[in-house]
């Protein structure tokens, strides 16, 4: 691209007789790269985006649609998925330095490995990755933990205050295979939550659609609303403990918030949820009252997950028991 040429060679002119005074990066030059195991079955957009740090989206499909991009020194489309020993032609484009990963080393109960799946028990009050005012994440601190790994990515996310099953992806295949299962639903993720109020049905279907706005305040946000994406949450009532009850929440759809947003739209608050709960439930229950104990977070746990294994085609289900605190609590409900 003779623009872009131009574009660089003006900026080496220009930072050789004074330094500018911008964000450091790099201009990089033409760069040849074989397509290992690790991106194979990546669609080239993608691919380019995570290896072109700081370049402007726009700009990554600009040089995509130009043809500046090669494969197998071919022309392809946005939609290419890269396949094994493919060789890809990156044209020079101007990219901000790589920031270095500063996040504490930090394990996690491991619940299975092998050399293509991590999955752990995920504690509540850890964010998943880091940003909106979180410098740092799991997914930061198991990399800082694993600096030899090649490949680590999350399959899927939990909430912060939610705890349980996390499934991260240690190879790019795995990856890919795992999203496609939860696209077409084959994967079985079940959570365990308390309300508050007497359920009567043993077992009940919530088929409610939900949309995603961002608040007043800045948060991201979920709402029942008839041209939302359509959601299905199956409930099963599992105990009943005092004016609570433990339920089973078995996930057909996977939005944001679905849980707890379909708890809340059938009129059934979430022990400790501070976004959809009842407020002053939440606040109450800070506190310990006669045999009750505290209970200091929101009660939501990612407590068993089916799925294929990626790479043997096994049928695997990892289970997480119910947290301390959280026995606790439902225990000191029964004290009377």
């Amino acid at each position: 691209m003779k623009d872009l040429a131009k574009f660089n060679s003006k900026s080496h002119e220009k930072s050789a007789s004074k330094p500018e005074p911008t964000t450091p990066a790099t201009v990089a030059q033409v760069q040849m790269l074989t397509i290992s195991e690790e991106d194979v079955g990546q669609r080239i957009d993608n691919f380019l985006l995570k290896i072109c740090k700081g370049v402007p989206k726009s700009h990554v499909y600009q040089i995509l649609r130009s043809g500046q991009v090669r494969v197998n020194k071919g022309r392809i489309d946005q939609l290419y998925r890269l396949k094994l020993d493919d060789v890809v032609r990156v044209p020079p484009v101007r990219m901000a330095e790589a920031k270095p990963n500063n996040a504490p080393r930090a394990e996690f109960k491991i619940l299975f490995e092998d050399a293509h799946l991590l999955i752990i028990d995920k504690p509540s009050g850890v964010a998943v990755h880091g940003g909106s005012g979180i410098s740092y994440g799991v997914i930061e601190q198991l990399r800082a933990s694993r600096p030899d790994a090649k490949f680590l990515e999350l399959v899927h996310r939990l909430d912060r205050e939610t705890s349980g099953i996390l499934l991260l992806a240690k190879k790019r295949s795995a990856l890919t295979n795992l999203h496609e299962q939860m696209r077409e639903g084959t994967t079985d993720k079940r959570y365990l939550t308390l309300i508050q109020g007497d359920w009567k049905n043993q077992r009940q279907h919530i088929k409610l659609p939900l949309h995603k706005y961002t608040a007043a305040d800045g948060e991201r946000r979920v709402r029942v609303q008839a041209d939302g994406m359509e959601s299905h949450t199956i409930f099963t009532l599992l105990r009943h403990y005092g004016a609570f009850t433990l339920l089973e929440a078995e996930l057909k759809t996977g939005r944001t918030h679905q849980i707890r947003v379909h708890l809340s739209a059938s009129g059934f608050a979430m022990a400790g949820d501070d976004k959809y709960g009842d407020f002053a439930l939440n606040r109450q229950l800070l506190k310990a009252e006669g045999m009750r104990i505290a209970l200091k977070r929101m009660f939501l746990h990612a407590h068993q997950i089916t799925f294929t294994h990626p790479e043997t085609g096994e049928k695997m289900t990892v289970n997480s028991p119910l947290p301390q605190d959280c026995e606790q609590f439902l225990m000191s409900l029964l004290v009377k």
